[in-house]
């Protein structure tokens, strides 16, 4: 369900990046990151900012159209209190950065 908001609000707008995640993982990964940095339970990044890499199972990566990509950790409900999920949100944020599609969210005229 959620795969398919994300992929109708990237249709409908656009956006560089977008996450969704719990309100505990999005305030414990974000206290020291700007936004467009760090990584959800699903991530959508624009083509603009670059091709994805492979990642680990069990992460799925699926094109939206022409877009971007989106990227989903896991199958099963993404949760804090689950340290191999933690563990597998840093260790794809740690990819994706090094493959320079993690930067700051620029403001748009």
């Amino acid at each position: 369900m959620l795969t398919q908001v994300m992929r109708a609000m990237v249709l409908a707008w656009e956006p560089e990046w977008g996450v969704f995640t719990s309100d505990r993982h999005r305030d414990a990964v974000s206290e020291f990151a700007d936004t467009g940095t760090f990584v959800g339970w699903g991530t959508y990044l624009s083509r603009n900012r670059g091709v994805v890499p492979p990642l680990p199972a069990p992460v799925r990566i699926e094109q939206v159209k022409d877009k971007g990509t989106l990227i989903v950790l896991t199958p099963e409900r993404f949760t804090v209190g689950n340290p191999e999920h933690v563990a597998l949100a840093e260790r794809v944020r740690e990819l994706l950065d090094r493959a320079g599609l993690l930067k700051p969210l620029q403001a748009q005229p």
